[in-house]
């Protein structure tokens, strides 16, 4: 069993280190938020005072931290100094390709194992551990990751090199942040010609409209007991934090000179949704907004 170091233990971070704790692992844990790190130090994870307190020793480090100047500056100033010659270095953040990449390579110049790891599933899956890892970095360096992701998802798909987890990762969330608007305004639409929610749920969800956003999380409550929507758009993928990806997939298709858009009008319709209050509320109470 290893040790690990896991620095970010929030919504997403805490249920990872927990499956990770789980698996038999000895896992020192590091967040600002003291209810946060209270929360797996009751599930057996160990306490750590800092960021390098926490990766001292370690096997491996895991970091799942807000955005990207979070994500260098843990690194540059704590965690590349105090990682172990054959720790591997595994951030699961979402951020910037340009970032990853850059971090990738400092690893690589010090002669770490690194990779980028963002995930898909959202906080069910993450106390679950049935996330999607897509990862990228050197093969060598996924091969030493491998095995511990696996114990927190239930698929780990290498990508490429330095940088490629985060661009499949905002690609794969542009289609969602999309897929969901035009559920949510087909469901608007069947309502407004009086057809029942749940008769075109039944309908749609086997026939070609189907999608994860309606099969999963559908955004009308009912028909798929388990979304937020039954809840009243709480818990979940927060609004808030689709809009981070799509504004992060508009930069990198700016900078790669990519037509997006679909992706575009997203990110616009979730902006205004953030600004009318409803961030922290889960992604598919964009129907909300649709509903005027």
């Amino acid at each position: 069993m290893a040790i690990i170091a896991f620095i970010g233990v929030g919504n997403m971070g805490g249920g990872m280190a927990l499956n990770l704790v789980k698996a038999g692992h000895e896992v020192w844990a590091f967040d600002l938020s003291a209810d946060a790190l209270a929360r797996v130090v009751a599930g057996g994870a160990t306490a750590a005072s800092s960021a390098a307190d926490a990766a001292a020793g370690a096997d491996a480090i895991i970091t799942m931290l807000p955005a990207g100047h979070h994500v260098r500056a843990a690194y540059e100033t704590d965690l590349f100094a105090a990682a172990g010659a054959d720790a591997v270095l595994i951030d699961c953040s979402t951020i910037d390709v340009a970032t990853a990449k850059a971090l990738g390579e400092a690893a690589a110049d010090r002669g770490l194992a690194m990779v980028d790891a963002p995930v898909s599933g959202g906080t069910a899956a993450a106390d679950a551990g049935t996330l999607t890892f897509m990862v990228g970095g050197p093969a060598a360096a996924f091969a030493k990751a491998q095995p511990l992701l696996a114990t927190m998802g239930k698929a780990v798909i290498h990508a490429g090199g330095p940088g490629m987890g985060q661009a499949a990762k905002i690609a794969n969330n542009m289609i969602l942040g999309a897929t969901m608007i035009a559920t949510a305004e087909a469901f608007v639409l069947a309502e407004k010609l009086g057809l029942d929610a749940q008769t075109f749920f039944d309908i749609s969800s086997k026939a070609s409209g189907q999608s994860w956003s309606m099969t999963s999380y559908c955004p009308v409550p009912g028909p798929v007991p388990t979304s937020p929507a039954n809840r009243d758009y709480q818990g979940g993928f927060a609004a808030a934090l689709m809009l981070k990806d799509l504004k992060l997939a508009m930069a990198a298709a700016q900078g790669a000179g990519a037509s997006v858009p679909m992706g575009a009008n997203a990110e616009s319709l979730y902006q205004l949704l953030v600004n009318n209050g409803e961030g922290a509320a889960d992604f598919s109470s964009i129907i909300k907004l649709l509903r005027g």
